[in-house]
């Protein structure tokens, strides 16, 4: 059984490893999932997507973590702790994404906390924040049942054109 990082009734987020690649081929190759990116991954990207995160576990501690129901022990997706820059600006950020098939479950909610909790005891960190490209809903209604605001709205480069996104923050002291 793999490490857990942290943990609660619901679910638990352990770090991801290679056979977790089909699981999240799953969810990163999937175009409904994805639009928040503009396009599904290919098989390519969503391997290194996966060595990002195993690099990020060994230079930073942390990375996106395999998000997994305590009953059923089903990969639900990923959440996690990462840094993301904006605008010159290097911010400590809680990331998500959910195997459609899980939405609306309170699944990301439950690990979005979770990895709140994680900043705050384990890594310190003074605030929080969660990138959300403008249009996404959902994850907006997620950062803001976690009580973040938005502090800040940006344009990102998706190949060449300018996608709109809001940074939401949260303090944790």
């Amino acid at each position: 059984m793999q490490n857990r990082i942290i943990e609660n009734d619901q679910l638990y987020l352990r770090e991801l490893t290679s056979d977790d690649f089909e699981d999240l081929s799953l969810i990163l190759q999937d175009e409904e999932t994805m639009y928040a990116y503009e396009a599904a991954f290919t098989k390519q990207q969503v391997s290194d997507w996966l060595n990002w995160n195993l690099k990020s576990y060994q230079e930073n501690g942390f990375g996106l973590w395999a998000i997994i129901d305590q009953k059923s022990q089903n990969f639900i997706g990923q959440c996690g702790i990462v840094y993301s820059d904006v605008e010159d600006e290097s911010l400590l950020e809680i990331g998500y994404l959910v195997n459609k098939q899980y939405w609306n479950q309170g699944y990301a909610s439950s690990a979005s906390q979770l990895c709140m909790a994680y900043a705050n005891y384990k890594l310190k960190a003074g605030k929080i924040c969660s990138i959300i490209r403008d249009t996404n809903l959902s994850s907006r209604k997620v950062a803001e049942k976690n009580g973040m605001t938005i502090i800040k709205q940006f344009d990102k480069d998706y190949s060449g054109r300018p996608v709109g996104h809001f940074v939401y923050s949260l303090d944790l002291n």
